[in-house]
């Protein structure tokens, strides 16, 4: 027997213990449990600003309309579409403050852009109802209608000093593994 021989056998033995070990692998990986990804959209709803909330509720009805379980998260600004008041009675100033500041409803909200104001805003009520288009707080109706699931982030909601009495009713409580949760089996997350 040459090296060269040698050589050869030592290669293909080697490779044999290789594809045996890749085997081994893949069968390991197939048989193991998985968590199934569904027909589910879940999505983080941070933003405060008018048209961004807009383009969250027209996504999450659109996709509820296409027999999607959708999910929605709101946590820090986003809290603002789904308040339906302001609540300063007993909040301390801070949390006044934040109340001040952070609107309540998802029709008060400003714009991201060429809010000016408030002018901005306005002008985009108006063009919406000159082409009857859905208001946003119309929209946040019809999601719930829909039976989409909104969570309100508890950590949010106590770091700003939104109370229950703030909220519009229908609302889950929950935190970030309330969100996780759903997002793991999803087929879309979105973060607006």
């Amino acid at each position: 027997m040459t090296i060269e021989t040698l050589e050869v056998q030592t290669d293909t033995a080697a490779l044999l213990e290789r594809i045996a070990a890749l085997e081994a692998r893949l069968a390991q990986v197939e048989s193991a449990p998985t968590m199934d990804i569904e027909d589910r959209l879940s999505m983080v709803v941070f933003s405060g600003d008018f048209d961004k909330t807009m383009a969250a509720f027209i996504i999450a009805t659109g996709a509820a309309a296409m027999g999607l379980e959708v999910s929605m998260f709101f946590t820090f600004w986003g809290l603002g579409a789904v308040k339906k008041q302001k609540v300063f009675e007993g909040k301390n100033v801070i949390e006044k403050g934040f109340t001040a500041m952070l609107p309540a409803g998802a029709n008060n909200l400003g714009l991201s852009k060429m809010n000016f104001f408030g002018a901005g805003t306005a002008i985009m009520h108006k063009l919406m109802k000159n082409h009857d288009v859905t208001t946003p707080a119309d929209l946040v109706q019809m999601a719930q209608e829909m039976g989409v699931r909104m969570v309100v982030c508890d950590m949010s909601r106590e770091l700003l000093g939104v109370r229950d009495d703030e909220l519009i009713g229908g609302l889950e409580m929950g935190g970030v593994a309330t969100f996780m949760g759903d997002a793991a089996r999803s087929k879309v997350s979105l973060f607006i």
